[in-house]
């Protein structure tokens, strides 16, 4: 059996490192976004003025939590149905 608290702690977790590391490599890096769009993503877009500031940081790491909060909740919900 899953446990959700402790699958919800480890992808908080790595949510957040892996946030913190692409937040960190933009702002050392600004060309890198549109490299990224470019060859992973194949498509090229304007990507307009960085908007790199503390409010831009805590805001998305807590949306992309939350996000990967619904989806461990998820997992955990079809898995133990599915049992």
């Amino acid at each position: 059996m899953t446990k959700t608290s402790q699958a919800l702690k480890v992808i908080c977790s790595w949510v957040s490192i892996v946030y913190v590391v692409c937040f960190g490599g933009v702002a050392l890096v600004p060309g890198m976004r549109a490299w990224f769009m470019e060859y992973a993503l194949h498509t090229r877009i304007d990507t307009g003025t960085d908007v790199m500031t503390l409010a831009t940081f805590i805001s998305g790491l807590v949306v992309w939590n939350i996000i990967a909060i619904l989806a461990v909740w998820l997992y955990v919900a079809l898995n133990n149905y599915f049992k």
